[in-house]
């Protein structure tokens, strides 16, 4: 991959993730998965934001439980992007959280619904086949959410969007 690959993918991350704050601040529960079946999305305790480049980079970081993550949205509203994000998604009651990175969407932290534990006796793979159906669950919704974001960011509705987000910047800064 070559660097201007490296440094489209990294913006390309930085606006998903932007776009997805945004999203989830504005309609958290307006998600659908493949299957059109609603689920909803949250930022979560730790969010870094980051701007310019070099030796001028900025970067705020934030993590708490219950934090209103000021210093991130003050990061926004002076043009900083999204660079790694903390995302609750919740899906027919089930609550997975999990850690997106902008420069190449890896996921990190994942964390499924507990297992129930009382079947373990019955089949010993049991619960590692579950665990890996309900990773399958919420990269589905991942999925979803990128392919939406990449449909909007593709058609001529995306600057209207843009303009959208930057109505939002300025309620949140």
């Amino acid at each position: 991959m070559s660097q201007r690959d490296e440094s489209t993918d990294h913006i390309l991350g930085q606006e998903f993730l932007t776009w997805l704050w945004y999203q989830s601040d504005t309609t958290p529960g307006a998600f659908t998965d493949t299957d059109g079946a609603p689920f909803s999305v949250s930022m979560e305790q730790r969010i870094v934001v980051q701007g310019g480049e070099g030796s001028a980079r900025e970067t705020a970081s934030v993590s708490g439980t219950s934090s209103p993550l000021r210093e991130a949205r003050f990061g926004l509203g002076t043009g900083k992007k999204v660079t790694r994000a903390q995302l609750r998604i919740e899906k027919d009651g089930a609550e997975f959280q999990v850690t997106l990175r902008a420069e190449d969407l890896c996921l990190s932290s994942l964390k499924t619904p507990k297992l129930d534990a009382a079947d373990k006796n019955a089949d010993p793979d049991a619960l590692l086949l579950e665990k890996i159906y309900l990773m399958g669950i919420c990269t589905g919704m991942l999925d979803s959410l990128y392919a939406r974001f990449l449909r909007l960011r593709l058609s001529e509705d995306w600057l209207t969007e843009v303009t959208r987000i930057g109505q939002w910047l300025t309620k949140i800064a």
